[in-house]
């Protein structure tokens, strides 16, 4: 009995360590994200197997997609600062309503390939346009000591979203027409909806008397704010080769099956859902330079062993090794943004991160690709350029801390 008291009372001491209005983005963040992969990771085997496009088409629609999303985060980011971040999270996700209801009528009818495209694109778009503002709430309800906790609890709420989502849209794909899909995913985002409306408050207490695109270029003129994209920028390239040119080594040149690159890719999942939390806990108790540089060299370091490695069980230790420098850097990165950011643009340097964010996993399966076709007979010379960046930032970061690490004072 005793055991069971302390239990309870950990946990409600664990739920009171963060504001209501966290948890409550945790919950939509993960119900979001487990209606966004029950059906898209879907759409390009529906355009290509069902509608017979080509794979570089749909290939072209993703790029295009990543694109739009960049710039979807910048928008979100100043709108956030100008309209406060309640009424941008709102628009985002009720436009999202009814674009996954228009997605799921265009395939039950068959519509246009063009139509089905714009509307992916718009899901793309809405989805960007909502994390600045989410992103600018944690930092808003969160103690500066606490917000890398905050954002490792907010990934391991997407993370355990996105490890649900497949599995039940594999399931449901096996039941029904791929349509149906879709409209699981509109229940969904009708869900989130009704969450923000019922249990997210606006959290916003600052605002620029004079808000523009003189603050928003402000934003850009920030050296210290720059430094770091730059340096978070070469580590998110690096990042970017989790999926596309990480599938094409593991499966066309060391000859595993896609399942055994899928089993990779759930161990990512189920690490950062199990792990993710407590990591970015123990981040904290560090100062922040310590996770961006463990995270960098970690992420490297975790890329450069699939060169040398080749059974699967030494593939399955370097996706945990790149899993844990992925763990501590993501969170810590957007510590850092809100750490730099004043009060009333805290949404346009997280838009302007994400952006950052945005280019480096679209120009990272580029570079990726470029060196495969390179180096076809050298794994450790295409893995060990890729890593080389995420060394150099590694570096980079403890020379930015020496010379321009100065926090805000503010909350």
């Amino acid at each position: 009995m005793g055991t069971l008291t302390q239990l309870q009372s950990r946990t409600r001491g664990f739920v009171r360590r963060f504001d209501p209005g966290v948890w409550a983005l945790v919950a939509v963040m993960l119900i979001t994200a487990m209606g966004f992969s029950i059906s898209l990771p879907y759409l390009s085997l529906y355009l290509n197997q069902q509608r017979n496009l080509s794979m570089t088409l749909v290939g072209t629609i993703m790029m295009m997609s990543a694109v739009v999303a960049a710039l979807g985060r910048l928008a979100g980011g100043e709108l956030a600062d100008r309209l406060g971040r309640r009424p941008v999270l709102l628009l985002a996700v009720a436009v999202r309503v009814g674009l996954f209801v228009g997605m799921s009528l265009l395939l039950a009818f068959s519509g246009p390939i063009w139509a089905i495209a714009l509307v992916y694109l718009a899901v793309r778009l809405s989805g960007a346009f909502a994390m600045p503002a989410i992103s600018a709430m944690v930092a808003d309800l969160t103690p500066a000591e606490r917000r890398a906790e905050s954002y490792g609890l907010l990934r391991a709420g997407t993370n355990l979203g996105w490890g649900a989502g497949p599995a039940i849209g594999g399931y449901l794909a096996t039941l029904f027409p791929y349509y149906v899909l879709f409209a699981f995913t509109a229940l969904a985002s009708l869900a989130s909806l009704v969450l923000v409306l019922a249990r997210v408050r606006e959290s916003q207490q600052l605002r620029e008397a004079r808000p523009g695109l003189t603050a928003l270029i402000a934003t850009f003129r920030d050296g210290r704010f720059l430094a770091f994209v730059g340096l978070a920028l070469l580590v998110l390239v690096v990042g970017g080769q989790l999926v596309s040119t990480l599938s094409v080594f593991v499966v066309a040149r060391l000859g595993f099956s896609e399942a055994a690159f899928g089993g990779l890719l759930t161990l990512n999942g189920l690490l950062v859902a199990a792990l993710q939390y407590p990591i970015a806990r123990w981040a904290e108790r560090w100062p922040r330079t310590v996770g961006l540089v463990l995270g960098a060299f970690l992420y490297g370091a975790g890329y450069l062993l699939f060169g040398w490695l080749r059974a699967y069980s030494a593939l399955m230790g370097a996706m945990v090794v790149l899993t844990w420098g992925e763990m501590l850097f993501a969170p810590t990165s957007l510590a850092v943004v809100a750490d730099l950011a004043p009060p009333d643009r805290r949404g346009r340097y997280m838009g302007a991160f994400g952006l950052a964010e945005s280019f480096g996993w679209s120009a990272g399966p580029f570079l990726g690709g470029v060196l495969l076709d390179a180096f076809p007979h050298s794994p450790q010379a295409m893995w060990g350029l890729i890593t080389s960046l995420a060394f150099a930032a590694g570096l980079g970061f403890m020379a930015w801390h020496r010379r321009a690490w100065r926090p805000r004072s503010h909350r």
